[in-house]
């Protein structure tokens, strides 16, 4: 049996253990496999050493002794099932799989440095698929192949792929292409592939990249903040003098929404209150393939909004957050875990919200849906599909989509179509919620005409909450929604949440950026520095002088919006100030 069950950044996540690399320079041989890739792993089983990592490459990726966790030699006990290692957890949740499906798995641990081109890729993508600064996502494709030379009649071995980008969709695709030739040619196969990769360009939001690999081309599109929502394929750029033909893939990590809410579209727009709020969430499914899938589409219902909660796509009762997420003395933590094991009905119980679902049935032409049950009805044995919650819904259901869903069923209508309409309504949902956010955030912002060169720039006013509240009347979501429902009660409700504080802290330090950035200019602009030398201490163009490189440094690092010609300028008034300055100053301030 073959099975893709892997772990990436926002698709499908089982937790992996800690990985945490040996540090690589940016300029070492590996530096362009990194952009996409931190290694690729193979993940052996041995009947009396339990789980072993066999292979790694690139071979300067250092796993330590706690990560990797097998049992001494000799062992028959296996890893310590305390300290999850990735080399257990990927086995134990590839294992797991019964159908070829990519199962992300969330690996937490300390990340290698952080390099420009790093901030240079998180500047110009969504926050949704942002480079992870704490966590690795493995994604794993399982073989299991009866052989009776074996102890227990099988042959089991798993690929790893290990990256910090959530390109769910590229590396499953790159894993079907890779796994099956690895493991009939083995290890030089695998050194070839990563050496391909190694040839990748790095990859750059709003860029179409051609991206070969064993004798395939990948066409792929990076998605860019500033990319318009396009529920079609991408248009492919051109690819006259390529031989063969490019693979094009329609998103390098977008799930088939539709097919993952099948049983659940009657309460889209619960679940979709329930990740705007950070509401803890369990999802009991049938296969980790299942309980992935649902997971990230779930994560996936906020965007463009960031899910700023954490997440574990298939848990089990191996991961080391085992204990902290069923104990009963404190509340549910905000996380969303995914599970297939019965057990932790009765483990979880006290969690405030649980979604069951079964293997897929059709009840006309239209899926069989869950019903929602009071939390009370929750069994430990034998508990029947259904949306576990005392929560009532601050918005009312959308009908029209429901019946633009079953419509498309009756006619037959391709599910990319289908997943393309749910996507749009729950994309314009999110916009209509946020759209009033963002323009009271904006009214914070101090005018332009009040930031003047020589002094520190005025501050961005406070959030208040009441007077946002009272905004909505003339500028709420009304304007750009149909729903009716209880939206000031939802914003209350959303101010608690992890999400509010994400978002604030996000868009407060971008206007805190641009004020940085609008000083900058302003100081560039500037026509008399000489003027305001002529009556400033040493210590005080000091200071500027400091107080420009810093914001020089800042901007050159793609962390200030600044243009090309202001970094011109503000170097010259750097170079003009520091030669106005006694010569050991200077000597200082430049050293040679």
């Amino acid at each position: 049996m073959d099975a893709l069950s892997g772990a990436g950044p926002r698709r499908a996540r089982c937790s992996l253990g800690a990985a945490s690399p040996g540090a690589r320079a940016a300029a070492a041989p590996w530096a362009r496999f990194s952009a996409w890739l931190e290694c690729v792993c193979v993940v052996t089983f041995d009947l009396e050493l339990g789980q072993a990592l066999e292979l790694v490459y690139p071979s300067d990726f250092r796993l330590t002794d706690k990560e990797v966790g097998p049992g001494p030699s000799g062992s028959s006990r296996g890893p310590d099932l305390s300290r999850p290692s990735p080399s257990f957890l990927c086995f134990r949740k590839a294992a797991s799989a019964t159908c070829p499906s990519l199962t992300p798995t969330q690996c937490s641990g300390q990340k290698s440095p952080w390099h420009a081109e790093d901030r240079h890729y998180n500047s110009g993508a969504p926050m949704s698929l942002q480079w992870e600064p704490a966590h690795y996502f493995g994604y794993v494709y399982f073989r299991q192949v009866k052989d009776s030379s074996m102890k227990r009649g099988y042959f089991q071995k798993s690929l790893v792929l290990v990256s910090r980008l959530p390109f769910v969709r590229l590396f499953q695709a790159l894993l079907s292409l890779i796994a099956p030739e690895y493991f009939d040619k083995s290890a030089p196969c695998l050194e070839a592939v990563c050496s391909e990769i190694d040839k990748w360009p790095a990859p750059v939001p709003g860029q179409t990249l051609n991206l070969p690999v064993m004798g395939v081309v990948l066409q792929v599109h990076i998605p860019s903040r500033v990319d318009k929502p396009e529920y079609g394929p991408p248009k492919p750029c051109s690819h006259e003098n390529l031989l063969p033909t490019p693979v094009i893939l329609t998103s390098v990590h977008e799930l088939d929404l539709f097919r993952c809410f099948q049983p659940v579209l009657t309460h889209v727009q619960t679940l979709w209150e329930l990740m705007l709020l950070g509401e803890p969430l369990v999802v009991l499914a049938p296969s980790p393939a299942m309980s992935s899938e649902m997971v990230l589409a779930l994560i996936s219902c906020l965007q463009p909004l960031k899910f700023c909660c954490d997440y574990r796509p298939y848990f089990t009762i191996h991961d080391s957050e085992f204990k902290e997420f069923t104990t009963r003395t404190q509340a549910p933590p905000n996380v969303v875990l995914g599970v297939t094991n019965p057990f932790f009905i009765k483990t979880l119980q006290h969690w405030p919200h649980i979604l069951r679902v079964g293997e897929p049935k059709m009840a006309g032409d239209l899926p069989k849906q869950v019903k929602l049950k009071k939390p009370s009805r929750l069994k430990t044995l034998d508990t029947k599909p259904g949306l576990y919650t005392a929560y009532s819904a601050h918005l009312h259901r959308d009908k029209a989509l429901l019946k633009r869903l079953l419509k498309g069923l009756q006619k037959k209508k391709p599910w990319d179509t289908q997943t393309a309409l749910l996507r749009r309504h729950l994309l314009e949902l999110t916009q209509s919620f946020i759209i009033p956010l963002e323009h009271y955030m904006a009214s914070l912002m101090p005018l332009q005409k009040n930031i003047t060169p020589w002094k520190t720039p005025p501050q961005i006013r406070p959030f208040r909450q009441d007077d946002f509240l009272r905004s909505l009347e003339h500028a709420g979501p009304q304007l750009t929604c149909i729903l009716k429902g209880d939206w000031l009660g939802l914003y209350r409700r959303f101010f608690k949440s992890p999400h509010f504080d994400g978002w604030y802290r996000q868009r407060h330090k971008e206007m805190a950026q641009k004020l940085e950035a609008l000083h900058l200019e302003a100081i560039c602009e500037a026509q008399n520095i000489e003027t305001w030398m002529k009556d400033k201490s040493e210590v005080e163009v000091v200071d500027l002088v400091l107080k420009l490189r810093e914001k020089l440094v800042q901007a050159q690092g793609h962390q200030l919006p600044v243009k090309e010609a202001t970094l011109q300028r503000a170097q010259l008034y750097i170079e003009t100030v520091i030669g106005s300055l006694p010569k050991d100053l200077q000597a200082v301030l430049c050293p040679p």
